[in-house]
């Protein structure tokens, strides 16, 4: 109970010394009643034109990390070379961090545990895996995106 008081008495001497300050400036400069008249005659600017400027700036930097984000995922397939010593033949995400790939190295295919702190094989086949070429009749069964959203919305 006696620091709220404390605080109360502590708040209304600040409040008495704000004041005091105002009645002294007020006496020297009685035609002001502001110590700095000069800072509030210019206005700031209006809500909407600033709003608008936040709105654009967060546009434009939202817009540049997408862009990036865009050229990073296109970029990730460019360093592959037809006829590469290794070449990454498929891999399936286990986790947040843990794949298993399959690599062509020469005429053996491997399929390797790629973690965050290590690199594992997990077996080397004896007969290669055949890779359906992309042009094959299994992916043109699979719906596409629009004709499932047209199924989904009823049309």
């Amino acid at each position: 109970m006696s620091e709220s008081l404390s605080g109360h008495i502590t708040c209304f001497g600040f409040g008495a010394l704000a004041q005091a300050t105002a009645f002294a400036v007020q006496a020297v400069e009685p035609g002001h009643p502001f110590a700095a008249p000069q800072a509030a005659e210019s206005a700031p600017a209006s809500g909407v034109t600033s709003l608008g400027q936040v709105t654009v700036s967060l546009a434009i930097v939202l817009g540049v990390i997408f862009a990036v984000a865009w050229l990073a995922r296109r970029m990730r397939g460019m360093g592959r070379r037809p006829g590469a010593l290794i070449d990454v033949l498929g891999e399936v995400p286990l986790g947040p961090k843990e794949r298993v790939v399959l690599l062509q190295v020469g005429g053996e295919q491997i399929v390797v545990g790629v973690t965050p702190s290590s690199i594992n094989t997990l077996h080397v086949l004896e007969t290669p895996v055949q890779l359906p070429a992309p042009d094959s009749p299994a992916s043109a069964d699979k719906p596409n995106f629009r004709d499932l959203l047209m199924r989904s919305l009823g049309k």
